[in-house]
């Protein structure tokens, strides 16, 4: 009765049903206890309404079984008939001990009775009714928010304060761009270690001094070591008595 409610109150052009698989008995995860009859039953009933049906995946940790659902549910959607006794194959094996498509309910208690399902049933279909329904969902064109249609700055008036947000979008990142080729030694991609005053000529004077400073530093350092290396030792005095 939801599904029915869902469909009439909507009426869509085309539905997409999820298959999750972990409502069926015997799932390492799930909880629930359905039968694969039971669970195909779904897919047959919304493939009533005759509107274009995608069916996905989903849910499902007991592989073995996820793979009858969906082998199931496959042919169903394309109106075949599978046998229940599985053929032969290469993994024949997992599917022991029975080796057949359908799988069986256990004997878990039902914790749903009659009353609890009329309650939500109920529920559910007095939301449905305070939401919108067809014909308010339009196919509309969507605008393009992503292009920005281009400013000219030349154009704009000086004196007109401009918004942040408008301000954030010119933002551009140094490493982005580079300058154009008239702007010389400023350009952004032709950068230099050196400092801004030896790049444009600057400091030659004392780029001179400091080397000759240096120099005259290795001269006298120099002479030192001469003239440690020219001196005659000199000669202690002897204590008397040795």
């Amino acid at each position: 009765p939801i599904i029915q409610k869902v469909m009439d109150w909507y009426d869509p052009s085309a539905v997409v049903l999820q298959c999750g698989a972990d409502s069926l008995s015997g799932d390492r995860l799930g909880c629930f206890n359905l039968s694969l009859k039971g669970h195909a039953g779904c897919v047959e009933f919304v493939k009533s309404f005759n509107k274009p049906l995608l069916l996905l995946g989903g849910g499902g940790y007991t592989i073995r079984n996820v793979a009858r659902c969906w082998t199931y549910e496959t042919a169903i959607a394309l109106n075949e008939q599978v046998h229940d006794e599985l053929p032969y194959n290469d993994y024949f094996e997992y599917f022991g001990p029975d080796f057949r498509l359908q799988i069986s309910p256990s004997n878990m208690d039902n914790m749903n009775p009659p009353e609890y399902l009329d309650k939500f049933k109920a529920m559910l279909i007095e939301n449905l009714r305070n939401i919108a329904h067809v014909p308010s969902v339009q196919m509309q064109d969507m605008v393009d928010i992503a292009a920005e249609p281009e400013v000219d700055e030349d154009a704009e008036n000086p004196d007109e304060r401009k918004s942040l947000a408008s301000l954030d979008k010119r933002v551009v990142c140094n490493e982005e761009f580079s300058d154009s080729d008239g702007e010389g030694d400023g350009r952004k991609d032709n950068q230099s270690h050196r400092t801004k005053q030896f790049r444009h000529g600057k400091g030659k004077g004392d780029k001179a001094a400091a080397g000759e400073a240096a120099d005259k530093s290795k001269a006298d350092t120099g002479d030192k070591k001469s003239d440690a290396g020219t001196t005659p030792p000199v000669r202690q005095p002897v204590p008397e008595g040795w």
